[in-house]
């Protein structure tokens, strides 16, 4: 097979319960090979190297060029490529994290339990493909769960990365960026949220690294309410273990079908992009308001909602189910699929261009994996000049 083929295969792994230990091991995982570097964006254009987490035990990895002035065909990509972390049953993956230090490194957390009952955190060289450190951890006794979810979204410090349980009761860790050593897990709980209250904690820094953003779906026996409160929190004293709360607000969804995922800060600090399944919400990043509101097409969730850097567009990870097919490449009469793709808001217009681009079933295909889910989550880029 060509190191070029994406695949990202969804798995259910049952969790364990267990106290805290952690241990460092040893990756055999194989390295892609560097893409080409891509060329300098012309003018009105976007360009990045970026990074989409996946359940199959890597990340895919491609240059995308976003071209606003052409709704018909505004995100291009090419030079698919993987950046493998381990495989389908040891390492899968919503989190992708570039180091703010340093752009060849990357931070990363895993979304099931190996077989062993351990969930990972580790940092890959992105120039490479290799795994610098991966280090497994024993699920902590006061979030055993005994299904997935983990980790799936992240913030960072200039010396901490500190990836967020998605699960109950929800945390973030505070890593070590060199280390990669546990410093600190702080609950939600610290912040009033008892389990079952909630579900679904994401999260993710300021650009000045001043402000952390919390975000939970307030839930009633299982189900979300519809009800999300984003709380934003002290930065520095999170790094060392404290929730200090700065602000809060709610916004109201539809019951059990808005429900948050990943979000991004715009660069300058002044907007949040938040997704959130069933649409797409852009907030004040001061008072927490909402500033605009999009709903996503018709069998498609939105799980990451990144802006370019000067805060004009954002790039959408959003799973839309699409016919599945057979090896020959031709539809299964009857039977749908989930496949990862990307899709383009207009900050300044407020408008979101319905248009996906496929990061996942091309390949499938390819491969003959035509009639298998691929599950995409989180994004984060390399932005070229």
């Amino acid at each position: 097979m060509k190191k070029n083929l994406l695949l990202f295969v969804g798995i259910v792994v049952i969790l364990g319960a267990g106290a805290l230990a952690v241990t460092t091991v040893d990756s055999a995982a194989p390295a892609a090979a560097p893409a080409p570097a891509a060329s300098a964006p012309a003018a009105g254009t976007y360009s990045a190297t970026v990074y989409v987490a996946g359940m199959g035990g890597h990340f895919a990895k491609a240059d995308v060029t976003i071209d606003p002035s052409n709704p018909s065909d505004p995100i291009k990509i090419a030079n698919l490529d993987r950046v493998v972390i381990g495989d389908k049953t040891t390492h899968p993956t919503h989190d992708t994290r570039i180091d703010a230090n340093d752009p060849n490194t990357m931070f990363w957390s895993t979304y099931v339990l190996d077989p062993q009952g351990k969930m990972h955190v580790g940092k890959s060289d992105l120039k490479t493909g290799n795994v610098i450190k991966d280090v497994a951890m024993t699920p902590d006794a006061k979030a055993p769960g005994a299904k997935p979810p983990l980790y799936c979204a992240s913030g960072q410090s200039k010396k901490f990365y500190m990836p967020i349980f998605m699960g109950t009761e929800g945390y973030v860790d505070v890593f070590d960026k060199a280390t990669l050593e546990l410093k600190h897990r702080v609950f939600v709980s610290d912040l009033g949220y008892k389990a079952g209250t909630y579900k679904f904690l994401h999260g993710i820094n300021s650009p000045d690294m001043k402000k952390f953003i919390l975000v939970l779906n307030e839930a009633k026996e299982g189900k979300g309410t519809g009800n999300v409160d984003f709380i934003l929190v002290d930065l520095p004293s999170l790094e060392k273990g404290k929730m200090k709360q700065l602000a809060k607000n709610t916004l109201k969804g539809e019951p059990d079908k808005t429900l948050t995922f990943r979000q991004y800060f715009s660069a300058d600090g002044k907007y949040i992009f938040q997704s959130a399944a069933d649409r797409m919400w852009v907030l004040d990043a001061s008072t927490l308001k909402l500033v605009d509101e999009k709903m996503s097409p018709e069998g498609s969730q939105i799980h990451d909602v990144m802006p370019t850097p000067d805060g004009k567009y954002a790039v959408l990870t959003v799973r839309a189910v699409t016919a599945a097919c057979d090896l020959d490449g031709k539809p299964i009469q009857g039977k749908d699929i989930t496949d990862g793709t990307l899709m383009l808001y207009d900050a300044g217009a407020k408008k979101l261009n319905e248009k996906s681009f496929s990061t996942c079933l091309a390949c499938h295909k390819g491969m003959g994996l035509g009639d298998k889910t691929a599950v995409l989550c989180g994004i984060d880029a390399a932005w070229k000049k």
